[in-house]
């Protein structure tokens, strides 16, 4: 009877250290863009005691999609990177433990899309047109002054933009055109992608390749002035001499479509406690000034202050395009497929 009292004793105590060693580790599903410096995840980890290990799945739709097809049993604790284009999707399959974390006094309503709190904002950046400065200035072309004049001869074969189907920022993009286009009437999305390509604009697959593949101003390979990027893109592109920016955004109203990137507590986590904590420190003004430079957007954060870089050279639209999260749930995959007819075939 000693032998077996002392046995399952053991046992307990092994069982319960198992349990407390799982509560001090969490573990952030996210997509493969999500940085975060050494010392600001330190902070967190010395202050709680939690252990954080990062589990990137691709890109954002990549990660929501395992999230779904993982419900009830999730691959981590919170999940981030979920943004606007896909947020309809996650809400939808139920994969959230609602959280109204206090730090969202800092946070605008404006980013604040789910009145449940099943998700929470944490960063925004809007897709926007970059430019060659020297590129435009020594050959004495305008800029652009709306999506429409993409379309003048005067930027024929100057434009690089990313496939909707496999980019993240291509999506972002193919959503302003529709947000100012429109799918009915004269002259709709499709007619204005039409007399893009037919002006020689180029369609890759991702943002590196384009951005850093064919963009005049990150590559003497480059042929195209002009590229579907970040308005965060410009502060990447300081010359260290001059200390100036070499490409700047284009914001007029309507042509940049602005991403939130939301994070959430996933139904089935075993450390609730812990992925709220977590939920928490991501709206401090420790992660939140932390995210330009580590992720190239901009914080939610009110009270988070940019770096004189961002303030210098990034730039934010008064008037971003925009589309009910809904709306794009329930037509984007129909929209993608008629932007591949049109435009691929």
């Amino acid at each position: 009877m000693f032998i077996r009292l002392m046995f399952l004793s053991g046992l307990l105590f092994a069982l319960s250290s198992f349990a407390l060693a799982q509560q001090e580790t969490l573990t952030l599903v996210t997509h493969d863009s999500f940085n975060v410096s050494e010392d600001v995840l330190a902070q967190f980890e010395e202050e709680t005691g939690i252990t954080v290990e990062i589990l990137p799945l691709g890109d954002a739709g990549q990660v929501v999609n395992q999230s779904v097809l993982s419900a009830g049993n999730p691959l981590g604790d919170v999940i981030f990177g979920v943004d606007n284009t896909f947020l309809s999707r996650a809400l939808n399959a139920d994969i959230f433990v609602p959280y109204e974390s206090p730090m969202l006094e800092n946070v605008s309503e404006e980013f604040i899309l789910d009145d449940e709190f099943r998700v929470t904002p944490i960063d925004y950046g809007d897709v926007c047109l970059n430019y060659d400065i020297a590129y435009f200035e020594e050959n004495e072309l305008p800029l652009p002054e709306s999506l429409a004049d993409l379309t003048d001869p005067v930027y024929e074969n100057l434009l690089v933009v990313q496939n909707p189907a496999t980019s993240s920022p291509g999506l972002a993009f193919l959503m302003a055109t529709i947000a100012a286009f429109g799918e009915e009437g004269d002259y709709t999305y499709l007619d204005f992608w039409g007399d893009l390509i037919e002006n020689g604009t180029l369609i890759t697959d991702g943002w590196t390749d384009a951005y850093f593949g064919r963009f005049t101003a990150t590559t003497e390979d480059g042929t195209y002035p002009l590229v579907v990027s970040y308005a965060s893109s410009p502060p990447v592109t300081i010359d260290e001499e001059s200390g100036v920016a070499t490409t700047a955004s284009i914001v007029v109203d309507g042509s940049c479509f602005r991403q939130i990137e939301f994070a959430g507590i996933l139904d089935g986590s075993d450390n609730i406690e812990g992925a709220q904590l977590w939920i928490d420190f991501m709206l401090s003004e420790a992660f939140q000034e932390d995210v330009p430079f580590q992720m190239f957007v901009f914080p939610v954060n009110e009270n988070a202050e940019l770096p004189e870089e961002f303030v210098e050279f990034a730039a934010i639209p008064d008037v971003p395009a925009s589309l009910p999260y809904e709306e794009i749930e329930a037509n984007r995959e129909v929209w993608i497929a008629a932007w591949t007819e049109t435009v691929l075939r």
